[in-house]
């Protein structure tokens, strides 16, 4: 397949874009519906294959694990190689893969085919995002663009509970996994005949950095393993803690390597840029505050409010319905206030929810319904409006890494809420936290849990948070810190 040699026309519209933006959403789709698909399927599976609790957590996690760990080699692999044709590669083993759930007959099989979607997603995902950014020249059709992607996949993840229950009701679990094949299938028609080819002066030509892609891997599968040991061995058991020192050396191990290397997988001086800096700082503070959040209040609602699980369903609704009817308020929201003022906004707003949930949370539901509205709401817009400026911040031939950085910020955040979420409830909270029953001993020890944990993440949220906004900031002091390769985009 050969690269093209002039840029196509950039479309003026939505509209002259509809089979591009038609096949991206449906890799966004998959994203959000593939893991909340199964764990409604996770009981039924454990049952048909005599799946042991370690097996069922491995069905989810070791997709995740795969998934976050191989994102930024497949960035930098995708602006090396051309990222239509890294992506359409990804959407043929994400149908390769899917197919193969008929023929499970085994907790091992399943996770082997998870493993391998886990690496389609990582081939897919960021560079989604990346497409998406150059299909468009104007930041205001890249932020419509963007939402419109992400609404489609946030309908899915509403909506895609309920219809896996109701699959369930009629036909096999494989049924589920399979739908992934018409949706690859239906990504796959939509890039190739929607998006040209890369263009030869829009990659770079430098020589894949596989040492920085083996540290950086480890590093990242480190980061989101740890979270689950200290969750499930607790924070006096010694396997945690290595692993936590073994993901620091590797960390420190990748960025040595990266300041050394002369083609580095990640060039820290783009990572240093203050749209990207800054916008990566957001992305970490919004996913900091929304794992922990999603994380107590769902133990809240269930266990110590005693509420049935639909019934909590219900109460989760508030996030649900901002999360997809703010979509279409993110492109005037950004038009009247800027996309960097945007960016932090919205990002505090997350800090805000979290801040109102760990004080409140326990006075009764309405706070906890606010909590939920401010999340979802600076949750909605800073997920699109932080990814743009870091793509804005980067030149055009590391665009697709810019995304999977993104991405992995967002990842690895979201296991360290949980992590010190889980870790504050395991050293407060005595007995069973899952009994049905808790005496007042037990609920008191949950909301200092709650009030602790949650002040924790809100602390380092905002620390993020600030840092950002000082990025931010130095993008008017300072006319050098316009983005590397490319010009100031006009406002949207």
């Amino acid at each position: 397949m050969r690269e093209e040699t002039a840029p196509p026309r950039s479309p003026r519209s939505l509209r002259e874009a509809w089979v591009a933006l038609a096949g991206l959403s449906a890799v966004f789709l998959f994203e959000m519906l593939d893991n909340s698909i199964l764990n409604v399927a996770l009981p039924t599976i454990g049952r048909e294959l005599h799946a042991s609790t370690t097996a069922l957590q491995w069905m989810t996690g070791a997709y995740s694990v795969v998934f976050g760990g191989l994102m930024l080699a497949f960035g930098a692999i995708s602006d090396r190689f051309g990222r239509r044709r890294i992506m359409l590669v990804g959407l043929i083993l994400l149908g390769v893969a899917s197919l193969a759930t008929a023929f499970v007959t085994s907790a091992e099989q399943l996770i082997a085919v998870r493993v391998a979607m886990g690496v389609a997603a990582a081939m897919t995902t960021p560079g989604s995002m990346a497409l998406a950014f150059r299909l468009f020249d104007e930041d205001g059709l890249r932020i419509r663009a963007t939402t419109l992607i992400t609404t489609v996949g946030l309908v899915g993840l509403a909506i895609g509970p309920t219809v896996g229950g109701l699959v369930l009701a009629i036909a096999p679990w494989q049924v589920l996994l399979l739908a992934n094949v018409p949706i690859a299938v239906l990504a796959a028609i939509g890039v190739r005949f929607g998006i040209a080819a890369d263009v030869a002066a829009d990659l770079h030509r430098d020589p894949v950095d596989i040492a920085g892609a083996v540290l950086g891997t480890a590093t990242i599968v480190l980061a989101l393993v740890v979270p689950t040991l200290f969750v499930d061995e607790g924070a006096g058991a010694w396997i945690p803690w290595a692993a936590t020192a073994a993901a620091l050396v590797a960390a420190v191990l990748f960025v040595l390597r990266e300041r050394s290397a002369r083609y580095p997988l990640l060039d820290l001086g783009l990572v240093a840029h203050p749209r990207v800096s800054s916008g990566l700082a957001f992305k970490a503070a919004a996913g900091l505050a929304t794992a922990g959040l999603g994380y107590l209040v769902t133990l809240q609602l269930q266990l110590d409010w005693g509420w049935p699980p639909a019934l909590a369903a219900v109460g989760m609704l508030p996030q649900v319905v901002v999360l997809v009817a703010a979509g279409p308020l993110i492109g005037p929201f950004v038009k009247r206030v800027g996309l960097d003022r945007a960016a932090w906004l919205s990002a505090a707003a997350v800090v805000c929810g979290l801040a109102v949930y760990s004080l409140l949370g326990g006075f009764g539901y309405g706070w906890v319904a606010v909590a939920l509205v401010l999340v979802a709401a600076g949750m909605r817009v800073v997920g699109v409006v932080a990814g743009v400026n870091v793509l804005r911040g980067l030149p055009k031939n590391r665009t697709t890494i810019g995304a999977a950085l993104v991405d992995t910020a967002t990842e690895v955040t979201s296991g360290i809420g949980i992590a010190v979420t889980g870790t504050v409830l395991a050293a407060l909270f005595t007995g069973d936290i899952a009994t049905s029953h808790w005496s007042a001993q037990q609920t008191a020890q949950f909301q200092q849990a709650v009030t602790i944990a949650g002040l924790t993440l809100t602390g380092a949220a905002a620390a993020l948070v600030g840092h950002g906004i000082l990025r931010t900031r130095r993008l008017a002091d300072d006319p050098a810190a316009t983005p590397v390769g490319a010009a100031l985009p006009a406002e949207v």
